[in-house]
């Protein structure tokens, strides 16, 4: 049984019963039959599809955001904000797709040569709490219009949200299977993975649950597409202002509460202006409205589960244990539901937890450096390599910087986001494989060469 629970208020929100294997092999074969005509509709028709339910998740934001956030706890801004983006990738993706995935044609001895590329199949996302519908959309909106079909396994936390998506394509009038959901465990993926109808295998999640499906899907010789955990470094050269750089700073730590792979979590700072900079980020990070995620003033909202929290927790005792300086928070807030209080770490070096791991939540881990050169090695030394954004007045510095850094995105005086426009991943163990762009719509296609006499 999966359970939703409200993490404002600690309550059961409803049950789910799992689907059962009869049931998952009746899902799975019509994804299959589903599959052999999809994929012989042309981009047009996709397209038309996937504007229609683009049109259906703006018409019905309120709702969607509404479940959003009494299923995992997000601001409801926030989640608003996370359904128009739904919209407007499967909207890019209509435009685009054709384009992205034309044959080329090659100059060879042969009469003609063209490189093609073609649809797999049934495609299992195995998907995360934190951003319910974007992480889904973002991985099916390019692999509908490559002619895949999407199986979607999601966080057991969040099943209303999984149930609410596949509603949306069946009323959006996509054909029953091109988008199926499946209620099952995550002790059940292994099995999933193995399935025949299922022909590749995307995640986005832990490094440990990546390790886990990476494993399974080489076993089975699948493709596999990997967005995994960050520790994203925020560097501030001494040449901004060091106020200014605070108040991004905090923007950034709390997206989602802090509940994101992309959200700045170790603040590397030049010396030079490294006072004034953890001033004013312990006072904007103090100063955040945490509250009712309900409540459109509510700035930071609770964790999505209590487990969750007290990992957190123990990451800041330990952090601090090892010599961090607590500058402000540090505790779970005296309330009902699962809130903890944005926290500012500073003098955090390398080998402390703050430093090393991932912090999912409030939480923010300051580290001074001698200057660029020394920014740079501090932002490296880290397991992950997902995002990552220098601070500086001079922006061809900052790009130059850019080139240094371990991470497969890097923002020059900007919070790290995903666009559509542009490939979004990580190296090390932030993943393998992009999504969005020409180049995620490529990951689940046969790159098929032709040669003709």
């Amino acid at each position: 049984m999966m359970r939703a629970v409200n993490p404002a208020t600690g309550e059961l929100i409803r049950e789910y019963p799992e689907h059962d294997e009869r049931e998952v092999a009746a899902r799975l074969a019509q994804a299959e039959a589903a599959f052999a005509s999809w994929s012989r509709f042309d981009f047009t028709e996709r397209a038309r599809h996937l504007n229609s339910v683009a049109d259906l998740l703006r018409d019905s934001a309120a709702d969607f955001a509404r479940l959003m956030t009494e299923e995992m706890g997000k601001p409801i801004a926030a989640s608003e904000s996370e359904i128009d983006k739904c919209a407007w990738v499967c909207d890019f993706y209509a435009e685009h797709a054709a384009g992205f995935l034309a044959a080329e044609t090659v100059a060879t001895d042969a009469a003609k040569s063209l490189v093609r590329y073609d649809p797999l199949g049934p495609v299992l996302a195995i998907m995360p709490w934190n951003f319910p519908f974007w992480q889904f959309f973002r991985f099916a909106a390019p692999a509908l219009m490559a002619g895949n079909v999407a199986v979607l396994k999601h966080a057991s936390n969040v099943p209303g949200s999984a149930l609410a998506i596949e509603a949306a394509f069946r009323e959006a009038g996509f054909p029953d299977g091109v988008m199926t959901t499946l209620l099952v465990s995550s002790e059940r993926v292994k099995r999933l993975i193995g399935q025949p109808a299922i022909r590749a295998v995307t995640l986005t999640g832990s490094d440990r649950a990546g390790m886990e499906v990476a494993a399974e899907a080489g076993r089975c010789l699948k493709k596999a597409v990997l967005e995994l955990g960050g520790s994203d470094p925020f560097i501030v050269l001494a040449d901004v202002d060091a106020a200014e750089a605070a108040r991004q700073a905090a923007r950034a730590r709390v997206i989602n509460s802090g509940q994101s792979c992309i959200a700045a979590k170790r603040f590397i700072v030049e010396d030079e202006i490294a006072e004034r900079f953890e001033d004013e980020f312990v006072r904007a990070m103090a100063g955040l409205k945490v509250g009712d995620p309900m409540a459109r003033d509510s700035e930071v909202g609770p964790l999505a589960r209590e487990d969750l929290l007290e990992a957190l927790d123990d990451q800041v005792r330990r952090s601090v244990e090892s010599g961090a300086q607590l500058r402000t928070g540090g505790e779970r807030l005296p309330r009902q539901g699962w809130f903890y209080a944005p926290t500012v770490l500073t003098g955090v070096e390398p080998g402390m937890a703050a430093f090393d791991e991932e912090t999912f939540g409030p939480v923010a881990a300051v580290t001074r450096a001698r200057d660029a050169a020394h920014a740079v090695e501090l932002a490296n030394r880290s397991q992950f390599g997902l995002g990552a954004s220098v601070w500086t007045s001079d922006a061809a510095r900052g790009e130059s910087l850019a080139a240094e850094i371990d991470s497969g995105n890097v923002f020059v005086n900007g919070i790290v986001k995903s666009d559509p426009r542009l490939p979004f991943g990580g190296v090390k163990r932030s993943g393998y494989g992009r999504e969005l762009s020409a180049v995620g719509i490529r990951e689940f296609v046969n790159i098929k060469t032709v040669w003709i006499k």
